[in-house]
C-alpha cells in the first residue's frame, strides 16, 4: 500500500489542478452557451505574465499572482464574454473556428516573446514536506486546499445566491432570468471574470510541474475537459471531484506503465477516456441542451453557360498541366496541396452537407497514411490497390467514431471526436502497428511503366488525377438521394426521422464515407513527403483543420480547394514572414470571420446585394423586389380584382398608389 500512496498525494494535487480548470470552463459554457476550446490558451497567457513580472522583474511572487489572477484574468474574462455574446447560437464549427483563432494568437504572442522552447519556471510554493504515511509538500498541500476553496466557493455563490441562481438561469432563458431586475450581459460578464481568474489560476499552479511551453500549456484545456464532462457539464463540485479522480487515475496509470510497456500512453489517455465515455454513456438527454442554432446554407449560383464553363474548365487543365513548369522548386508544396485538398473534402462532407463537427480527422488520415505504407512495402501490392486499401482499412475506424454522432450532436460531438483523436494520438500512435518508437514508415512512389519510380512532376499529376476522381465522386454524392438525406439531416434530423428515414444508418455511410477519402488522402500525403510519419497530424491539427474549412466558404469543392492552398502553398511564399505572426495573423482573421459567420453575414449575397447588376435586357442595378400576390391563397375568380386593380395601377389609372388594393369579397375579410 505505501508503494502506491505517493502517487496518490501527486494524483490529487494534479487532480485538483484539473478540476480547478474544469469549474472555470464549466462555469463559462453554463453562463454563455459557448464551449471554450481556449480555456487552456487563456491560462497560458496568465502564466506567461506571471513569469514576466516574478522571474524577468523580480517582483514578489504573490504580487504578480494577484495583479495575474485579479487584473489580468478579469480583463481577459470581459475580453472573450465579448466575443463568446455573439457566438452564443452560432454553430458548433463557428465556435471551434473562434475558439482557435484565440488559441493561435496567444501561442504565437506568447512564441514571439519568449520562444517555442520549455522554460523551467521554480516553485515558488513552500517546497518542505511532512510525514502522514507518506511524505507530503506543502506545495502539494496548499494546491489542493486552493483547488477545494475555489471550487467550494464557486458551488456556494451559484447554489446559495440570488446571483448565481441568475447565472445559472441565463442561458436558458435571459429574458425570464432578467424580470428579476438583473441584467443578462451583466451576470455573463461577471461568470467570464471569474472563468478567467480561475483559469489563470490553475495555469499558474501548473506551471512549475511541466514548465512554461506555448503548446504543453495548451492542453491543460483537455485535462479540463474530462474533468467537465464528469460534471456532466453543469455540477461544479462533481467537476472538481471528476478533476480529482482524473489526477489520481493518471498518477496510478503512471506505475502501472513503468511496470508493463503494453500501457505505454495510458496515463496522459485517462482524461480523454473519461470524456469519450463520459459523452457516450450520458447522450443527448443527460446533458445541458445547447442553444438552437441556425445552419449556414450552403451557395447558390445560376449556373453558367456551357461554353463558359468549357473554356474555364480548359484553362485550368492547362494551368495544371504547365504548373511544374512554373512552380519549379515548389512542387511538392502544390503535391502535398493536392493531397490536402483530399482530405479536406472528407472533411467537408462532414462539417458542411450535413453539419457533423469532427475533430479527429488527423487520426483517419494517420491510418490511412500507415496503411498505405504496410499494403505497399510489407504486402506488396500493386500502388494503386495499396492506396484504396488504405481508404478501405480506415473505414471501420469511420464507422466507430459514428457510434457518438448517433447520440450526440453539436458540440459535444465535437468534444467526442476530439477525445477520440487525442486517444489515438496518445495510445495507437505508439504502438507498433503504427509508428514504432515515434518513427516513421516508408511510402513508396508509384512506378511508371518503361521510365521507373515517378518524379515529382509525375507524381503530382497522378495526385491530380487522383484528386479529380475525388472531386467527381464528391459531385455524384452531393446529387444522389443519399447527400439529399444528408442535407435534410443537417437541417432537421427529427424531421427526416419522421418520414422514417433513419439517421443511424445515414451517419454510418456518412463517417464511413469521410474516412474512406481521408485515408486516400493520407496515402497522398505520405507519398508526397516520402514517409508516413506522426508529425502534423496530432490532435491539435484537427482543431487547425476546422478551423480552416470553416472560413473558406460554404461551397464544399472550392473551399476546399483554397483551404488546401491557404495551409499549403501560402506559408512558401511568405517564408520571410515570422511563423509566430503567421499563427498570430490566422487566428486573428479567424476570430474575425467567425464572429461574421455568427451574425450570418454573406458575401455571396452582400455582393448580389451591393455590386452586382441585372442581367436583364434593358435595366440597370439590381432587379427590384416584387411582391407576392396578396390573394394567392384564393381561387382564381377571387382574385381577378386583385389582378385588374394591379394593372390599372400600372397604367397610372384607378387607385392612387398611396391606397391598399381591395380584394373581393368570399364571405369574409382578410
Amino acid at each position: 500500500m505505501d508503494t502506491w500512496l505517493p502517487f496518490v498525494v501527486i494524483g490529487i494535487t494534479a487532480g485538483a489542478i484539473y478540476g480547478l480548470a474544469g469549474v472555470g470552463l464549466v462555469l463559462t459554457y453554463r453562463t454563455s452557451g459557448v464551449f471554450n476550446f481556449a480555456h487552456g490558451a487563456l491560462a497560458t497567457a496568465g502564466v506567461y505574465l506571471f513569469y514576466e513580472l516574478s522571474v524577468q522583474r523580480s517582483w514578489p511572487w504573490w504580487l504578480a499572482a494577484i495583479v495575474c489572477v485579479a487584473v489580468f484574468g478579469v480583463l481577459m474574462g470581459l475580453a472573450l464574454e465579448q466575443v463568446a455574446r455573439r457566438l452564443a447560437k452560432a454553430p458548433a464549427s463557428v465556435i471551434v473556428v473562434a475558439t482557435v483563432g484565440i488559441l493561435l494568437i496567444i501561442q504565437g504572442a506568447a512564441a514571439e516573446r519568449y520562444g517555442s522552447q520549455t522554460i523551467t519556471i521554480d516553485q515558488f510554493l513552500p517546497t518542505d514536506t511532512f510525514d502522514i504515511s507518506v511524505s507530503v509538500g506543502y506545495d502539494q498541500l496548499i494546491t489542493t486546499l486552493v483547488g477545494v476553496a475555489i471550487a467550494a466557493g464557486l458551488a456556494i455563490l451559484l447554489g446559495r445566491t440570488r446571483i448565481g441562481i441568475a447565472m445559472r438561469g441565463v442561458v436558458d432563458d435571459s429574458d425570464l432570468m432578467e424580470l428579476t431586475g438583473l441584467s443578462g450581459p451583466a451576470i455573463r460578464r461577471f461568470a467570464w471574470m471569474i472563468g478567467g481568474s480561475v483559469a489563470v489560476v490553475s495555469g499558474i499552479l501548473l506551471a512549475p510541474t511541466i514548465g512554461l511551453d506555448p503548446v504543453r500549456l495548451t492542453y491543460l484545456v483537455v485535462q479540463a475537459f474530462g474533468a467537465a464532462a464528469i460534471g456532466r457539464f453543469r455540477s461544479l463540485p462533481w467537476t472538481f471531484i471528476g478533476g480529482l479522480m482524473i489526477g489520481v487515475a493518471a498518477a496510478i496509470g503512471q506505475k502501472l506503465e513503468a511496470e508493463n510497456s503494453a500501457l505505454l500512453g495510458l496515463p496522459a489517455s485517462v482524461p480523454f477516456i473519461a470524456l469519450f465515455v463520459m459523452l457516450i454513456v450520458a447522450g443527448k438527454r443527460g446533458l445541458p441542451t445547447p442553444a438552437p442554432v441556425r445552419r449556414q446554407q450552403p451557395e447558390t449560383f445560376t449556373p453558367l453557360p456551357l461554353g463558359v464553363r468549357a473554356g474555364f474548365g480548359l484553362a485550368l487543365g492547362v494551368l495544371v498541366i504547365a504548373l511544374p513548369g512554373l512552380v519549379d522548386a515548389r512542387l511538392p508544396v502544390f503535391t502535398q496541396a493536392v493531397g490536402l485538398a483530399i482530405m479536406f473534402m472528407s472533411l467537408s462532407l462532414l462539417v458542411k452537407m450535413s453539419a457533423q463537427v469532427s475533430l479527429c480527422q488527423a487520426a483517419f488520415v494517420a491510418v490511412g497514411a500507415v496503411a498505405f505504407s504496410r499494403l505497399s512495402t510489407e504486402a506488396h501490392l500493386p500502388w494503386l490497390l495499396a492506396l484504396i486499401g488504405a481508404g478501405l482499412i480506415t473505414v471501420p475506424l469511420g464507422i466507430i467514431v459514428a457510434l457518438p454522432a448517433v447520440r450526440l450532436a453539436g458540440i459535444y460531438l465535437a468534444l467526442a471526436t476530439f477525445a477520440f483523436g487525442l486517444l489515438m494520438e496518445n495510445l495507437i500512435y505508439r504502438k507498433g502497428i503504427m509508428f514504432p518508437q515515434g518513427g516513421v514508415r516508408e511510402a513508396p512512389r508509384p512506378n511508371i511503366p518503361g521510365s521507373g519510380e515517378a518524379s515529382d512532376k509525375e507524381f503530382f499529376y497522378i495526385a491530380v488525377a487522383i484528386l479529380v476522381a475525388v472531386i467527381v465522386a464528391v459531385i455524384v454524392l452531393q446529387r444522389s438521394r443519399l447527400g439529399r438525406l444528408l442535407r435534410a439531416m443537417a437541417d432537421s434530423p427529427l424531421a427526416l426521422s419522421t418520414y422514417g428515414t433513419g439517421t443511424t444508418t445515414t451517419l454510418m455511410l456518412l463517417f464511413a464515407i469521410s474516412a474512406f477519402f481521408a485515408g486516400i488522402a493520407g496515402g497522398v500525403l505520405a507519398v508526397g513527403t516520402g514517409a508516413a510519419g506522426p508529425g502534423g497530424l496530432g490532435s491539435l491539427q484537427s482543431l487547425l483543420w476546422v478551423a480552416i474549412i470553416s472560413i473558406t466558404g460554404s461551397n464544399l469543392i472550392r473551399s476546399s480547394i483554397i483551404a488546401a492552398l491557404l495551409l499549403a502553398v501560402m506559408p512558401s511564399y511568405v517564408t520571410e514572414l515570422n511563423p509566430n505572426y503567421q499563427s498570430i495573423m490566422f487566428g486573428v482573421a479567424a476570430v474575425l470571420v467567425a464572429l461574421l459567420a455568427a451574425k450570418e453575414f454573406d458575401p455571396v449575397a452582400w455582393i448580389r446585394e451591393n455590386l452586382a447588376t441585372s442581367a436583364r435586357i434593358g435595366t440597370r442595378g439590381p432587379i427590384p423586389s416584387r411582391a407576392a400576390d396578396g390573394g394567392w391563397r384564393r381561387a382564381a375568380s377571387s382574385r381577378q380584382p386583385v389582378a385588374a386593380a394591379a394593372a390599372r395601377r400600372a397604367a397610372g389609372e384607378g387607385e392612387d398608389d398611396d391606397q391598399p388594393i381591395e380584394l373581393a369579397s368570399t364571405g369574409g375579410s382578410r
